[in-house]
């Protein structure tokens, strides 16, 4: 009898100890550590009706995502007023913006009560005037600008110029023109008319085309605000004068574009390196919600001033492209296919 009651008092100590271990082991066990809470980076857009527009803002959310960040995308359909009020809703929602401004002063107010918050603002492509942003980052304009007119030169053998460029509310038309007017200066070329297409509206830069063509003096060169406006001006020729070529050049090498290229109807491209702007823009702005330094080690940089103040700046650098190099560039970087470039 004593010998049965000394086993059950020693199974109980054993487990009674190994109760007492259990709950010792949950006792001592830390929480989970809450997880971080996720960035989320705005981008204000002014219109995706354009195709490169489109192309930017696919790669900027991309990159977005890849760096661990959500993304709110606001288009404003070439409205002023839509976008400030999309400015005013990225407010309260993000904690970087990046901003492609439909008017380069259109926007100061709305960045000025967004860097209230403590919110940082990148101008993306165009620069926003009179407004505390943190960062301007874009293809060199004047130096597309440059780049049209000296091969231009090249392409054409008059001196009568046309220009047909963007609305004036989109400063790069003003630094393209800046360009332009460079090289020219001291050159027999004139600029014998620039033309502004309102909102980008391509109906009128085909219309303003038909009407320099019945005009008295004949152009011997179209100088385009971009490829959709070459590509307005172009159908315009082909229309009236089907068997006379008029050297026409734009920017951002759409795919339109390389297709005139490649068939003849359009001499030559400005291609923008947008992959890789779009892609340091999404960069950028992480690190600017995280309070890190910008990756701006390889790059050029330096200041620009909006009329608020010099404003850091980021140049990207932009490329000639025509029949000659348009595989090379275009086509082995990826930015198109072979098979879409020499579709028809």
């Amino acid at each position: 009898m004593k010998t049965r009651i000394t086993t059950c008092m020693f199974l109980f100590l054993i487990i009674f100890a190994s109760c007492s271990k259990k709950e010792g082991t949950v006792a001592a066990r830390q929480p989970s550590p809450a997880p971080a809470p996720t960035l989320t980076i705005g981008f204000s857009i002014d219109t995706l009706a354009i195709e490169r527009w489109q192309r930017d803002m696919n790669v900027f959310i991309n990159k977005v995502k890849e760096l661990g960040a959500d993304v709110i995308v606001q288009n404003a359909g070439n409205s002023i007023e839509e976008q400030n009020r999309q400015l005013m809703y990225l407010m309260e929602r993000t904690d970087a913006i990046v901003v492609l401004p439909k008017d380069a002063s259109s926007i100061t107010e709305s960045v000025q009560k967004i860097k209230a918050k403590g919110i940082p603002v990148i101008s993306y492509d165009r620069l926003t005037l009179n407004a505390d942003i943190d960062l301007y980052m874009t293809i060199d304009s004047e130096k597309v600008g440059e780049e049209m007119a000296s091969h231009m030169q090249r392409h054409s053998n008059g001196t009568n110029w046309y220009c047909i460029l963007g609305p004036q509310d989109d400063y790069n038309m003003t630094l393209i023109l800046d360009g332009i007017t460079r090289i020219v200066r001291n050159s027999p070329v004139k600029i014998n008319h620039i033309f502004h297409t309102e909102n980008w509206n391509y109906d009128l830069s085909y219309q303003e085309m038909v009407r320099i063509l019945k005009d008295d003096v004949f152009p011997d060169a179209i100088i385009c605000g971009n490829d959709a406006v070459a590509a307005s001006v172009i159908q315009a020729i082909s229309r009236y004068y089907p068997d006379i070529h008029i050297p026409v050049c734009g920017q951002d090498a759409d795919i339109s574009a390389c297709q005139y290229i490649v068939q003849g109807k359009q001499d030559f491209t400005i291609y923008k390196p947008i992959i890789q702007l779009a892609e340091l823009a999404a960069e950028c702005a992480v690190n600017l919600a995280k309070g890190l330094p910008l990756p701006t080690a390889t790059l050029r940089t330096s200041f620009i001033n909006n009329g608020y103040a010099n404003i850091d700046t980021i140049w990207l650098e932009p490329v000639y492209v025509d029949k000659y190099n348009i595989d090379k560039v275009i086509i082995e970087s990826g930015f198109h296919s072979a098979a879409s470039v020499y579709k028809n």
